[in-house]
């Protein structure tokens, strides 16, 4: 699955960078409270990427700042190559679904078709980033989650998933991918792929979003 998120760290970073210069324009004017510093401080930690509640309620670790490529970080509106096996994203993939989707590449090239990952095996941190913001861009976490998994129902945090582009490679791949054991997971996600049956098996159909 994928949202491509990296515009809304920035954005964080940026209202982060708002709020402590607010704070200091501010003070010539009006002496603050040590509660309103404290709050106005947790709130600048906070877009920054500090630990937040779900870790302190137990769930994954929370990132120090933006993901990284340790991550299975790939920017928005970048995508890496099949070849480029030390990227953590192809790196910790499951093997059978990296070779899986190989032979259908290599298949797919006598076509003249090109596979480019934009995702991955993700960190579990890195995954629950984009869930909140997932629930603060769309306002809910319910309506969150039909487009964002949660660390532990990820299938890119198991490895087990992954999302080809550009779009004649998802064409192709949801006509052949079958072939090799690859399925279209979500009608609302035509570039995620996961190994769902055996090769040259019928793949089930898509399940209408992630929360399902």
């Amino acid at each position: 699955m994928d949202l491509r998120t990296e515009p809304v760290f920035r954005r964080r970073r940026a209202m982060a960078v708002l709020l402590v210069a607010g704070a200091v324009a501010l003070s010539g004017a009006v002496v603050l409270g040590a509660a309103q510093l404290g709050a106005l401080a947790a709130t600048a930690d906070r877009w920054q990427g500090a630990p937040g509640a779900g870790e302190a309620a137990g769930g994954p670790p929370a990132l120090g700042g933006d993901p990284s490529i340790e991550d299975g970080f790939i920017a928005e509106g970048e995508s890496i190559g099949l070849d480029e096996t030390g990227h953590p994203a192809l790196a910790r993939l499951d093997p059978a679904l990296l070779a899986a989707v190989d032979a259908a590449a290599a298949a797919a090239a006598e076509d003249d078709i090109v596979f480019r990952v934009t995702n991955g095996w993700r960190s579990a941190a890195y995954q629950q980033r984009l869930l909140d913001d997932a629930v603060a861009e769309y306002g809910s976490r319910e309506e969150a989650l039909r487009f964002v998994g949660t660390p532990e129902t990820s299938k890119h945090v198991s490895g087990e998933a992954i999302d080809i582009w550009p779009t004649d490679a998802d064409d192709w791949l949801i006509q052949h991918g079958s072939d090799f054991g690859l399925c279209q997971s979500y009608a609302n996600e035509m570039w995620h792929f996961e190994l769902l049956v055996e090769p040259g098996g019928d793949c089930p159909q898509p399940r209408s979003d992630a929360s399902q």
